[in-house]
Protein backbone atom coordinates (compact mmCIF):
# COMPACT_ATOMS: atom_id res chain seq x y z
CA UNK A 1 0.00 0.00 0.00
CA UNK A 2 3.16 2.18 0.14
CA UNK A 3 3.14 2.82 -3.36
CA UNK A 4 0.19 5.13 -2.62
CA UNK A 5 2.55 7.68 -0.71
CA UNK A 6 4.84 7.59 -3.86
CA UNK A 7 1.88 8.26 -6.25
CA UNK A 8 0.87 11.13 -4.61
CA UNK A 9 4.02 12.60 -4.25
CA UNK A 10 4.23 12.68 -8.07
CA UNK A 11 0.77 13.39 -8.89
CA UNK A 12 0.36 16.47 -6.20
CA UNK A 13 4.12 18.24 -5.27
CA UNK A 14 4.71 20.36 -8.27
CA UNK A 15 0.87 22.18 -7.47
CA UNK A 16 3.22 23.11 -4.27
CA UNK A 17 6.71 23.70 -5.22
CA UNK A 18 5.52 25.55 -8.32
CA UNK A 19 6.24 28.61 -5.95
CA UNK A 20 9.74 28.50 -6.07
CA UNK A 21 9.99 28.58 -9.08
CA UNK A 22 7.56 31.47 -9.66
CA UNK A 23 8.78 35.46 -10.64
CA UNK A 24 5.52 36.39 -8.45
CA UNK A 25 7.27 35.10 -5.69
CA UNK A 26 10.57 36.57 -5.68
CA UNK A 27 8.53 39.74 -6.76
CA UNK A 28 6.92 40.13 -3.63
CA UNK A 29 9.60 39.08 -1.65
CA UNK A 30 11.79 42.18 -2.65
CA UNK A 31 8.97 44.40 -2.65
CA UNK A 32 9.73 43.64 0.81
CA UNK A 33 13.07 44.17 1.05
CA UNK A 34 14.90 40.66 0.94
CA UNK A 35 17.29 39.98 -1.71
CA UNK A 36 16.19 38.13 -4.79
CA UNK A 37 17.79 34.77 -4.59
CA UNK A 38 18.79 32.51 -1.84
CA UNK A 39 17.39 34.60 0.42
CA UNK A 40 13.95 34.74 -0.32
CA UNK A 41 14.04 31.39 -0.73
CA UNK A 42 15.21 30.76 2.85
CA UNK A 43 12.99 33.45 3.96
CA UNK A 44 10.01 32.46 2.26
CA UNK A 45 10.24 28.51 3.29
CA UNK A 46 11.53 28.88 6.28
CA UNK A 47 9.02 32.03 7.77
CA UNK A 48 6.74 29.67 9.63
CA UNK A 49 8.95 28.12 11.98
CA UNK A 50 9.09 31.97 12.79
CA UNK A 51 12.60 34.11 13.18
CA UNK A 52 14.62 31.06 13.20
CA UNK A 53 18.76 31.45 13.21
CA UNK A 54 20.44 29.80 10.83
CA UNK A 55 21.58 26.50 11.96
CA UNK A 56 17.21 25.75 12.32
CA UNK A 57 17.33 26.43 8.29
CA UNK A 58 20.17 24.62 7.72
CA UNK A 59 19.02 21.41 9.97
CA UNK A 60 15.47 21.41 7.98
CA UNK A 61 16.50 21.72 4.51
CA UNK A 62 19.45 19.36 4.79
CA UNK A 63 21.03 19.55 1.46
CA UNK A 64 21.78 23.25 1.36
CA UNK A 65 25.13 24.48 2.58
CA UNK A 66 24.79 25.93 5.83
CA UNK A 67 27.72 28.71 4.68
CA UNK A 68 24.85 29.78 2.26
CA UNK A 69 22.37 30.00 4.60
CA UNK A 70 24.23 31.94 7.16
CA UNK A 71 24.42 34.59 4.70
CA UNK A 72 20.71 35.35 4.65
CA UNK A 73 19.31 34.18 7.50
CA UNK A 74 19.10 36.01 10.20
CA UNK A 75 19.64 38.71 8.02
CA UNK A 76 15.97 38.25 6.44
CA UNK A 77 14.27 38.94 9.89
CA UNK A 78 16.17 42.19 10.24
CA UNK A 79 14.04 43.20 6.84
CA UNK A 80 11.03 41.70 7.07
CA UNK A 81 8.71 39.65 9.62
CA UNK A 82 8.27 36.02 9.17
CA UNK A 83 4.01 37.29 9.22
CA UNK A 84 5.00 39.26 6.49
CA UNK A 85 7.05 37.06 4.43
CA UNK A 86 3.85 34.29 4.73
CA UNK A 87 1.42 37.02 3.24
CA UNK A 88 3.85 37.35 0.59
CA UNK A 89 4.26 34.04 -0.21
CA UNK A 90 0.41 33.43 -0.41
CA UNK A 91 -0.20 36.68 -2.29
CA UNK A 92 2.74 35.08 -5.00
CA UNK A 93 0.94 31.68 -4.91
CA UNK A 94 -2.77 33.36 -5.88
CA UNK A 95 -0.95 35.11 -8.50
CA UNK A 96 1.47 32.56 -9.74
CA UNK A 97 -1.43 29.90 -9.96
CA UNK A 98 -4.03 32.71 -11.44
CA UNK A 99 -1.29 33.02 -14.55
CA UNK A 100 -0.51 29.27 -15.04
CA UNK A 101 -4.00 27.47 -14.21
CA UNK A 102 -6.40 30.41 -15.25
CA UNK A 103 -9.61 32.02 -13.27
CA UNK A 104 -11.84 29.17 -14.83
CA UNK A 105 -9.73 26.57 -13.34
CA UNK A 106 -9.07 27.87 -9.80
CA UNK A 107 -12.95 28.11 -9.67
CA UNK A 108 -13.87 24.90 -10.71
CA UNK A 109 -15.45 21.71 -8.29
CA UNK A 110 -12.15 19.60 -9.06
CA UNK A 111 -9.87 22.24 -7.32
CA UNK A 112 -12.73 22.72 -4.37
CA UNK A 113 -12.97 18.86 -4.12
CA UNK A 114 -9.07 17.97 -4.14
CA UNK A 115 -8.63 21.27 -1.77
CA UNK A 116 -11.37 19.23 0.60
CA UNK A 117 -9.41 16.27 -0.35
CA UNK A 118 -6.27 17.48 0.86
CA UNK A 119 -7.12 18.74 3.98
CA UNK A 120 -8.66 16.21 4.83
CA UNK A 121 -5.03 13.80 3.99
CA UNK A 122 -3.66 16.06 6.53
CA UNK A 123 -5.39 16.23 9.25
CA UNK A 124 -3.75 12.50 9.62
CA UNK A 125 -0.27 14.09 9.50
CA UNK A 126 1.09 14.25 13.34
CA UNK A 127 3.72 16.57 14.06
CA UNK A 128 6.34 14.83 16.08
CA UNK A 129 9.63 15.02 14.52
CA UNK A 130 8.75 16.88 11.51
CA UNK A 131 9.93 21.15 12.11
CA UNK A 132 8.89 22.17 8.55
CA UNK A 133 5.50 20.39 8.84
CA UNK A 134 4.47 21.40 12.33
CA UNK A 135 5.27 24.81 11.02
CA UNK A 136 3.04 25.40 8.79
CA UNK A 137 0.53 23.00 10.28
CA UNK A 138 0.49 26.38 12.94
CA UNK A 139 -0.89 28.44 9.95
CA UNK A 140 -4.36 29.36 9.63
CA UNK A 141 -5.87 28.04 6.61
CA UNK A 142 -6.81 29.97 4.00
CA UNK A 143 -10.50 29.96 2.62
CA UNK A 144 -10.41 30.25 -1.31
CA UNK A 145 -10.04 26.92 -2.64
CA UNK A 146 -6.99 26.96 -4.63
CA UNK A 147 -5.04 28.42 -1.75
CA UNK A 148 -6.24 25.94 0.82
CA UNK A 149 -5.37 23.25 -2.06
CA UNK A 150 -2.18 24.69 -1.91
CA UNK A 151 -1.36 25.16 1.64
CA UNK A 152 -3.40 21.34 2.17
CA UNK A 153 -0.11 20.34 -0.03
CA UNK A 154 2.72 22.29 1.25
CA UNK A 155 1.65 20.39 4.57
CA UNK A 156 1.78 17.11 2.83
CA UNK A 157 5.27 17.81 1.00
CA UNK A 158 6.78 19.01 4.28
CA UNK A 159 5.54 16.05 5.99
CA UNK A 160 7.10 13.70 3.23
CA UNK A 161 9.94 16.29 3.38
CA UNK A 162 10.82 15.82 7.21
CA UNK A 163 10.24 11.90 7.14
CA UNK A 164 12.62 11.65 4.38
CA UNK A 165 15.31 13.58 5.99
CA UNK A 166 15.14 10.71 8.83
CA UNK A 167 15.05 8.65 6.36
CA UNK A 168 18.80 10.34 4.73
CA UNK A 169 19.87 10.13 8.51
CA UNK A 170 19.16 6.50 9.10
CA UNK A 171 20.59 5.73 6.35
CA UNK A 172 24.11 7.43 7.05
CA UNK A 173 24.08 10.16 4.54
CA UNK A 174 24.51 13.50 5.02
CA UNK A 175 22.59 16.61 3.42
CA UNK A 176 25.29 17.52 0.35
CA UNK A 177 25.29 13.49 -0.06
CA UNK A 178 21.93 13.14 -0.36
CA UNK A 179 22.30 15.61 -3.34
CA UNK A 180 24.98 14.28 -5.31
CA UNK A 181 22.73 11.16 -4.85
CA UNK A 182 19.25 13.09 -6.17
CA UNK A 183 21.27 14.23 -9.24
CA UNK A 184 22.00 10.85 -10.31
CA UNK A 185 18.43 9.96 -10.78
CA UNK A 186 16.56 10.82 -13.65
CA UNK A 187 14.81 13.65 -13.39
CA UNK A 188 16.50 14.85 -10.51
CA UNK A 189 18.51 18.34 -10.49
CA UNK A 190 21.17 17.95 -13.01
CA UNK A 191 24.89 17.92 -10.86
CA UNK A 192 25.48 21.31 -11.91
CA UNK A 193 22.28 22.65 -10.90
CA UNK A 194 22.33 21.14 -7.85
CA UNK A 195 25.48 22.23 -6.80
CA UNK A 196 25.07 25.90 -7.58
CA UNK A 197 21.65 26.25 -6.36
CA UNK A 198 22.32 24.67 -3.23
CA UNK A 199 25.81 26.66 -3.00
CA UNK A 200 28.59 23.66 -2.59
CA UNK A 201 32.02 24.39 -4.07
CA UNK A 202 33.40 22.11 -6.58
CA UNK A 203 35.60 20.33 -3.80
CA UNK A 204 32.58 20.16 -1.49
CA UNK A 205 31.02 18.17 -3.62
CA UNK A 206 34.03 15.72 -5.09
CA UNK A 207 34.72 15.21 -1.38
CA UNK A 208 30.98 13.75 -1.05
CA UNK A 209 31.40 12.34 -4.35
CA UNK A 210 34.20 10.49 -3.13
CA UNK A 211 32.69 9.07 0.14
CA UNK A 212 29.80 7.95 -1.79
CA UNK A 213 32.04 6.12 -3.97
CA UNK A 214 33.86 4.36 -1.07
CA UNK A 215 30.63 2.80 -0.40
CA UNK A 216 30.06 1.73 -3.78
CA UNK A 217 27.06 3.95 -3.81
CA UNK A 218 28.58 5.44 -7.17
CA UNK A 219 31.38 5.41 -9.58
CA UNK A 220 34.42 7.67 -9.38
CA UNK A 221 32.74 9.67 -11.92
CA UNK A 222 29.34 10.01 -10.01
CA UNK A 223 27.02 7.59 -11.60
CA UNK A 224 25.13 5.52 -9.99
CA UNK A 225 26.31 1.78 -9.67
CA UNK A 226 23.97 -0.99 -9.23
CA UNK A 227 24.24 -1.07 -5.48
CA UNK A 228 23.54 2.78 -5.67
CA UNK A 229 19.89 2.29 -7.04
CA UNK A 230 19.38 -0.52 -4.59
CA UNK A 231 20.00 1.57 -1.53
CA UNK A 232 18.72 4.86 -2.82
CA UNK A 233 15.12 2.55 -3.30
CA UNK A 234 15.85 1.53 0.61
CA UNK A 235 15.61 5.00 1.07
CA UNK A 236 12.73 6.01 -0.96
CA UNK A 237 10.67 2.94 0.38
CA UNK A 238 11.45 3.60 3.81
CA UNK A 239 10.40 7.67 3.22
CA UNK A 240 7.15 5.91 1.70
CA UNK A 241 6.48 4.23 4.73
CA UNK A 242 7.01 7.22 6.85
CA UNK A 243 4.68 9.29 4.36
CA UNK A 244 1.91 6.93 4.69
CA UNK A 245 -0.17 8.40 7.77
CA UNK A 246 -2.54 10.82 5.96
CA UNK A 247 -2.92 8.34 3.12
CA UNK A 248 -4.21 5.71 5.11
CA UNK A 249 -6.26 8.42 6.58
CA UNK A 250 -7.99 9.87 3.77
CA UNK A 251 -8.83 5.99 2.37
CA UNK A 252 -7.50 4.57 -0.89
CA UNK A 253 -10.51 5.74 -3.00
CA UNK A 254 -10.42 9.63 -1.56
CA UNK A 255 -6.73 9.14 -1.83
CA UNK A 256 -6.84 7.47 -5.58
CA UNK A 257 -9.07 10.92 -6.52
CA UNK A 258 -6.87 13.45 -5.00
CA UNK A 259 -4.45 11.77 -6.70
CA UNK A 260 -6.25 11.97 -9.72
CA UNK A 261 -7.80 15.33 -9.91
CA UNK A 262 -4.45 16.45 -8.45
CA UNK A 263 -2.82 14.90 -11.61
CA UNK A 264 -4.37 17.09 -13.99
CA UNK A 265 -3.51 19.68 -12.18
CA UNK A 266 -0.33 19.28 -12.47
CA UNK A 267 0.23 18.00 -16.04
CA UNK A 268 -1.55 21.61 -16.78
CA UNK A 269 1.18 23.58 -14.69
CA UNK A 270 4.33 21.84 -16.58
CA UNK A 271 2.14 22.60 -19.67
CA UNK A 272 2.32 25.85 -18.87
CA UNK A 273 5.91 26.14 -18.13
CA UNK A 274 5.64 26.41 -14.04
CA UNK A 275 9.18 23.98 -14.24
CA UNK A 276 12.41 25.43 -15.49
CA UNK A 277 13.47 22.38 -16.97
CA UNK A 278 16.64 23.37 -18.23
CA UNK A 279 17.82 22.22 -14.60
CA UNK A 280 16.69 18.89 -14.52
CA UNK A 281 18.25 15.55 -15.86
Amino acid sequence: MTKIARQAKAALELFHSMIYFAPEAEDRFTKLGLKPGRMSYYAGRSAAMGPVGPGVVAATFYNFNPVSVAKSIPAAWDIASPAQVLDARLDAVDAALHRLLGDEVLASDDVAEAAELARIASDGCLPEGKPLYAGHADLDWPEVPHLKLWHALTLLREFRGDGHIAALQDAGISGIQSLVLHSTMRGGFTPEAARTLREWSEQEWAEATEQLAARGLVTADGELTDAGKDFREVIEVRTDEIAMPPWRHLGEERTASLIGKGGKLSKALVEAGALPMNLFS
